[in-house]
Order: structure tokens, then sequence, then C-alpha cells
């Protein structure tokens, strides 16, 4: 019992330092969409590479973790659902490094007047991937409190999906072409998938918790 109990530690201690890194990650994005919207594009660029570094360690821990589970067979009747979580999560640093890759491709001009709503909606979608990472690490320490987080997400996606709306009608009630228009509504719904792949993650995890209650 004593070993079990240290080996699921490690997993925990594993599990913390993935979650480590998606909020590093996600707040990394903020100050990335920042540093564009202020035309600070090598300090956005630096950004993005940290992402892409944030990605890398997340999916190798992420690759560890599973291989320790199965390899130690710990805690079997939750393993499934241990890595579905860790692996429906990573894909949210994936949201977050493909969002800003097509930044650094594109280079879209975004009229000043947007950054306001655009700053808006970043947070909005930051605010519900923070929630996830409290969402998941309760899941392993207060399952009572995954709910309460779960609800937060799901409040700051419906709240990216308002003011993204807000933004994509002001983009297209905008005197510019109709092009620019288009590739501006494609940069603002990739922020707003941001809180979506959030949710799906708290989707799942809700069901999960309720089979852990069960």
């Amino acid at each position: 019992m004593a070993l079990l109990l240290k080996t699921t530690r490690f997993v925990e201690s594993q599990i913390d330092t993935f979650l480590d890194i998606v909020s590093d990650s996600a707040t990394t994005f903020q100050l990335a969409v920042e540093d564009y919207l202020e035309g600070r594009i090598e300090q956005f660029e630096e950004r993005l590479a940290q992402i892409r570094e944030f990605e890398h360690r997340a999916d190798d821990l992420r690759v560890s973790i599973e291989r320790f589970l199965y390899e130690r067979t710990l805690i079997p009747e939750n393993r499934g659902d241990v890595l579905a979580i860790l692996e429906n999560t990573d894909e949210v640093i994936d949201n977050i490094k493909d969002s800003l890759l097509q930044f650094s491709i594109e280079l879209p001009q975004i009229p000043t007047e947007l950054n306001d709503l655009w700053m808006q909606t970043t947070r909005a979608s930051v605010a519900a991937v923070e929630q996830l990472v409290f969402a998941v690490r309760s899941f392993f320490r207060d399952l009572a409190a995954v709910n309460n987080y779960i609800h937060k997400v799901h409040f700051f996606e419906r709240e990216a999906d308002h003011i993204g709306e807000r933004l994509r009608r002001l983009i297209f009630g905008m005197d510019i072409e109709l092009s620019r228009k288009s590739q501006l509504r494609f940069f603002a719904i990739h922020i707003e998938k941001i809180s979506d792949a959030a949710q799906n993650v708290c989707d799942r995890l809700s069901i999960y918790t309720i089979k852990r209650q069960l």
C-alpha cells in the first residue's frame, strides 16, 4: 500500500507539472496577443517560441505519464479516464499554438479600434483555460470542487462567444475590403475556439467525475 501511495503521488506530481504548463501557455498566449496588437512583433515571436517549447514539454510529459500508468498498472479503474483527461487537455495547448502560428504566418493588420474587444475575447478564453486547470487539479485532489470550476469554464466560454460576436459584428461593419473582413473574422474565431476547447475537456471531465462519485 505504501508503494502504491508513493507511486500515485508521483503521478499526481507529474500531472501537476503538466497542468502548470497548460496554465503558463494560456498566460503566454494572452501576452502574445497583447504584443501583437501593440506592434511588438519580435516579442510576439518570442512568445510563440515559448508556446512551442511548452507544447513539446507537455507532449513529452503526457507520454511519460501514460507509459508510467500502463507499466505500473496504477489506479486501473480510473486509468483510462486519466489518460483521456491528459490527451484532451493537451489539445488546448495545441489550439493555443495553432492560433499564434497563424498570426505569425499571415500577419493580419488589425485596426486599432478592434483592440479592446480583441483583448476582451482573449482574456475570456484564457480565463476559461485557467478555470479548466483548476477543475482538473480538483479531479485528483478535491472531487467535490470540480463542478464549481466546470461551471466557471462554461461561464467564460459563453463570455468569449458573446464578446466574440460583438467583435465580428464590428469587423463586418467596418469600411474595409471583404477579404480583410474575412481574414479578421478567421482570427477572431480562432481565439474563441480556445475557450471551446476548454469547455470540451470539461464536458468529458464532468462525466469522469460522476463515474468516480458512484
